[in-house]
């Protein structure tokens, strides 16, 4: 995933609102009006926040009739997981070294 788009995709994300969208389309397409229903903001702001989603790539939207239907696309969460699990080597290191240091505090605290 180029830079750019991984940022987007965390600018997106950094939002509850648009994270709760994802969520609901995780069950399937939604229109505009039902993914608003829950909230207490407007169908034009849920339109602003499906845009901001869409250009992140996490999105993507067709029209039927009269009506938008939004869809979830997974692909740039799992680029962002990918690179976010590039530093679970770093956390795994720091916590067996913090489990040393607790040991041998404890075994020092015995003698």
């Amino acid at each position: 995933m180029a830079p750019d788009r991984l940022s987007a995709v965390f600018s997106a994300l950094a939002d509850p609102t648009r994270r709760a969208l994802l969520s609901r389309l995780r069950a399937g397409d939604a229109s505009v009006l039902e993914l608003a229903a829950p909230f207490a903001v407007s169908q034009p702001a849920i339109s602003r926040h499906l845009k901001v989603l869409e250009q992140a790539g996490l999105i993507s939207r067709k029209r039927e009739a009269t009506t938008r239907y939004s869809h979830l696309e997974a692909g740039p969460l799992r680029e962002a997981t990918v690179w976010l699990a590039g530093y679970e080597a770093f956390w795994e290191e720091s916590h067996d070294r913090l489990d040393e240091l607790i040991e041998r505090l404890a075994k020092d605290s015995t003698d």
